[in-house]
């Protein structure tokens, strides 16, 4: 997979995340499924933890894809110094976020730990964005100097 698409299928899935932890902060859902990383019952919840479960999923996948770019942004020859920062921000960040998003739930929804876990979560949505960003622009720059 090209790197640019890489990093668009990140933010893509970031911004999900970001959508479903709202709806699931907003809903009071937050400690719906008590447990940390799994649900009661494993892998495949009840329908009672269902939303929260596919926000633990949406935010497993997210870190893979995240952790994945910067990856690719490592071994990719082309790749700068504003690239390489931004997107090993956002897989520090991507990490914070999971560790956060665990202290949340054990610490029961304390409200300084969910403005944390908001703020960072704004940082590595601005980190991934401009990861992608910067990954456009490196396919475009290869392109014309092909041509």
């Amino acid at each position: 997979m090209r790197l640019q698409y890489l990093a668009l299928a990140s933010l893509i899935v970031l911004y999900s995340l970001m959508f479903i932890g709202g709806y699931v902060s907003a809903s009071g859902l937050g400690l719906s499924c008590p447990d940390w990383p799994l649900c009661p019952n494993g892998i495949l919840p009840d329908d009672e933890f269902f939303i929260e479960w596919v926000h633990r999923f949406v935010a497993a996948t997210t870190g893979s894809l995240i952790i994945a770019t910067t990856v690719g942004v490592w071994l990719n020859k082309k790749s700068d110094g504003k690239i390489k920062m931004t997107s090993t921000l956002a897989t520090i960040f991507v990490i914070t976020q999971i560790t956060l998003g665990a202290l949340v739930i054990e610490a029961k929804l304390h409200a300084v730990l969910v403005a944390v876990h908001l703020g960072i979560g704004i940082l590595l949505f601005a980190m991934t964005l401009l990861t992608a960003i910067f990954a456009f622009r490196m396919a475009r720059q290869a392109v014309s100097t092909q041509a």
